[in-house]
């Protein structure tokens, strides 16, 4: 019993030891308040929620993502995600029925346009009901402070 105890007070006095020796030194840095500006996201003249024709889209792919405010200032793009909502056709083996179906590809990105491998794929395979759609997108003002940017969704009709 009393090797038991010893066992139980070295692993609780071990436990503090590595506890304490994380803890921070009781510094607290203060942050200013930030409240970020409002701001739009635009591909080509585009913001969120227009539809496009497959021609204007072909165009769109290869566009820069801008992200202004009122000003008319430009915020640089830290970084985005980006989703090709595709459409396809798979046949029902039974029924020989076709139905439509999406699927999608997906990735994260730090510099605009989307890389040439991505433009080169997507440009002149767009369908009708498809989408465009940059999240997440991640911008820093002048002094380097960053915040998010609204999301930016494109319809092809």
């Amino acid at each position: 019993m009393k090797l038991l105890m010893n066992f139980f007070f070295i692993i609780v006095l071990s436990l503090f030891a590595g506890f304490t020796s994380f803890a921070q030194n009781g510094a607290i840095t203060k942050v200013s308040k930030f409240k970020p500006p409002a701001v739009k996201s635009y591909l080509g003249i585009n913001t969120n929620g227009p539809t496009v024709t497959v021609d204007e889209a072909n165009q769109l792919i290869a566009l820069p993502l801008k992200i202004t405010d009122d000003k008319k200032n430009i915020y640089t793009v830290q970084s985005y995600g980006f989703v090709y909502r595709r459409k396809g056709i798979v046949q029902d083996e039974e029924t020989g029925k076709k139905n439509v179906t999406f699927t999608t590809l997906a990735d994260k990105f730090k510099t605009t346009p989307l890389p040439k491998v991505w433009v080169d794929n997507l440009k002149n395979g767009f369908q009708k009901d498809e989408q465009l759609y940059f999240y997440d997108i991640v911008v820093k003002d002048d002094k380097d402070r960053k915040f998010f940017a609204p999301d930016l969704k494109i319809t092809i009709q």
